[in-house]
C-alpha cells in the first residue's frame, strides 16, 4: 500500500527525478520541492502585490496577512497551542538557535549542558556561556552515537541560569534521542533549546506533550522550499526572560539617537529583526498543505522501510574474501533513528576509501550522497574514535586545516570523515537498490 502511494506522489510531485535519471541520498542536508509548491509559489508571485509588513497600505496588509497565516499554520504543525507559543521568523535554525544564544542569561554560577550530537549550529552557544563565565557540560554518547544515561548525566551544579541544548534527532546519525529528557531538564532548572531541523521532516511533535522552552527548524529541511526561512518557536514565557544584546528595525517600539535609550517590542516583535522574508514565508502555506496530503505517520513508517532495506543491504555486502563492504556508524537497525545512515566503505583488507573519493565516483554514477563530518564534530569524534591527544596536536599544527592534512597529521588509519545517505518523501526501493548497487561497485574496484 504504502509503495502505491509513495510511487504516485513521485511520479506526480518529483517528475524530474526519473527524468535525469537520479538517486537524490541526501534529505537530510535538504528536502526536495514538491510541483505542486512550485506551481502555487510561481501563481503568488505572478498574481499578488505585496509589501513591507511594516507599513499599513494595502500590499503590506496583505504580506501581514499571509505572515500571519504561516504563523498558525507552523504551531498547527507543532501542535502547540497558540496561547503558549510564538513564532519568530528567521534565516534558518542557525539564525533562530543564535537569537536565543545571545540573549539567554549566562554568567558565572550558570551552566550550558550540550550533547555531543549537537550540529555546530547548536555547539556554537558554547562560546556564549564561556564569555559570560558559565560551566559548560557535555553529554557523552555509546558506541550506538545514543547518549550514555543523559538524565542522570545532567549537572546540577551551580544556582545561576542553565540551558540544555539537544537535537531531538541526529543529523550525523539519524539517531533519535528521548524527548523525555526535557521535561527531566526542566525539574532540574533548566531551560531546554530543542533542535528539531532533522526531526520533524518525518516525525510528528507534539508541543502539547513535550514543551521545551524553545525549537529551532528550518522550513526546507521539512518540504524543500522555500530556503533561507526558518523559526525560533518560543514559549511566551520563555522570551520575557531573554535579554536581547540589541535591537534592530521592527524590533522596538521607539528609538532616541539624542538620550540614548530605546523599547523593545512586547515578545515576538523583539525579535524579527528587520524586514521578514516575506515572499518566501507565503510560501509555506503550499509546503504545510504539501506535508498534509503527504501525512506525517504515513511518511514516518515509510522513512522507517526504506532506512530497513538501506541498512540490511549495506551490513549484507562482502568483499569475495568475506570481509565487509561497508563500516555502518550508529544502530544498525531502525529503533528510535530516523532515515539517515552514514558510513564508509571499505577495501579488501579493511581500509576505509577516502570519503571525497567515493562522493565522486557516486556523483558521476547519478547517486548524491554526502560526504564529510556533517557539521557534527561530537558525532564524528566519537563515530572515528580520534585519539584525544594526536587530535589537538594536529588541530593545533596548521592553520590551513583540510581533512587530508588531518588524515595525515593523525597517522593512522582512522576515518576523517563518512558517506551520509538520507532517504524522504520521493525516495524509492529502486533508489536504493541502484545506490547500493553503485556504492558496492566503487568499494571493490
Amino acid at each position: 500500500m504504502l509503495n502505491r502511494v509513495f510511487a504516485r506522489l513521485r511520479r506526480e510531485e518529483f517528475p524530474a527525478l526519473d527524468r535525469q535519471p537520479l538517486v537524490y541520498l541526501d534529505y537530510t542536508g535538504a528536502a526536495l520541492p514538491s510541483q505542486s509548491q512550485l506551481d502555487f509559489h510561481q501563481a503568488l508571485l505572478a498574481g499578488a502585490t505585496l509589501g513591507n509588513p511594516h507599513a499599513d497600505h494595502a500590499p503590506s496588509r496583505a504580506s501581514t496577512a499571509l505572515v500571519e497565516t504561516a504563523r498558525h499554520a507552523t504551531l498547527k504543525f507543532l501542535d502547540a497551542d497558540p496561547t503558549e507559543y510564538g513564532v519568530c521568523f528567521t534565516a534558518n535554525a542557525s539564525a533562530a538557535a543564535k537569537l536565543v544564544g545571545e540573549a539567554f542569561r549566562f554568567g558565572p554560577k550558570g551552566v550550558l549542558a550540550l550533547t555531543a550530537d549537537n550540529h555546530n549550529s547548536i555547539n556554537g552557544l558554547r562560546e556564549y556561556a564561556l564569555r559570560a563565565g558559565a560551566g559548560l557540560h557535555i553529554l557523552p554518547l555509546d558506541s550506538e552515537l545514543r547518549l550514555t544515561d543523559a538524565e542522570s548525566q545532567l549537572s546540577t551544579r551551580g544556582r545561576g541560569p542553565r540551558l540544555l541544548a539537544m537535537p531531538a534527532q541526529s543529523n550525523f546519525s539519524g539517531v533519535r534521542h528521548p524527548l523525555s529528557l526535557v521535561s527531566v531538564a526542566q525539574r532540574l532548572g533548566y531551560t531546554v533549546l530543542l533542535d528539531a531541523a532533522a526531526y520533524v521532516p518525518t516525525s510528528a511533535l507534539s508541543l502539547r506533550r513535550v514543551k521545551p522552552e524553545f525549537v529551532v527548524l528550518s522550513f526546507y529541511k521539512i518540504f524543500g522550499f522555500p530556503t533561507g526561512v526558518g523559526a525560533l518557536v518560543a514559549r511566551r514565557d520563555a522570551l520575557r526572560r531573554l535579554e536581547r544584546p540589541w535591537f534592530a528595525g521592527g524590533t522596538v517600539d521607539w528609538v532616541s539617537i539624542r538620550h540614548r535609550r530605546y523599547r523593545l517590542r512586547p515578545t515576538l516583535e523583539a525579535f524579527e529583526d528587520g524586514t521578514s522574508n516575506y515572499y518566501g514565508i507565503a510560501a509555506l502555506q503550499a509546503g504545510f498543505s504539501f506535508m498534509r496530503r503527504v501525512g506525517i505517520d504515513r511518511l514516518h513508517a515509510r522513512v522507517a522501510e526504506l532506512t530497513a532495506r538501506l541498512l540490511a543491504r549495506l551490513a549484507a555486502a562482502t568483499h569475495d574474501n568475506g570481509t565487509p563492504l561497508f563500516q555502518i556508524y550508529g544502530p544498525l537497525d531502525v529503533r528510535d533513528r530516523g532515515g539517515t545512515v552514514p558510513f564508509n566503505l571499505l577495501d579488501r583488507r579493511g581500509r576505509v576509501l577516502a570519503y571525497e573519493t567515493v562522493e565522486a565516483r557516486a556523483r558521476a554514477a547519478g547517486v548524491a550522497v554526502r560526504g564529510g563530518c556533517f557539521c557534527n564534530p561530537g558525532s564524528a569524534e566519537a563515530a572515528f574514535r580520534f585519539p584525544s591527544a594526536a587530535s589537538l596536536r594536529c588541530f593545533r599544527s596548521t592553520s590551513d586545516f583540510t581533512p587530508r592534512r588531518f588524515a595525515r597529521c593523525l597517522g593512522t588509519d582512522h576515518p576523517v570523515g563518512a558517506i551520509r545517505a538520507s532517504v524522504g518523501v520521493a525516495t524509492s526501493e529502486a533508489d536504493i537498490d541502484r545506490a547500493g548497487l553503485v556504492l558496492e561497485r566503487i568499494a571493490r574496484r
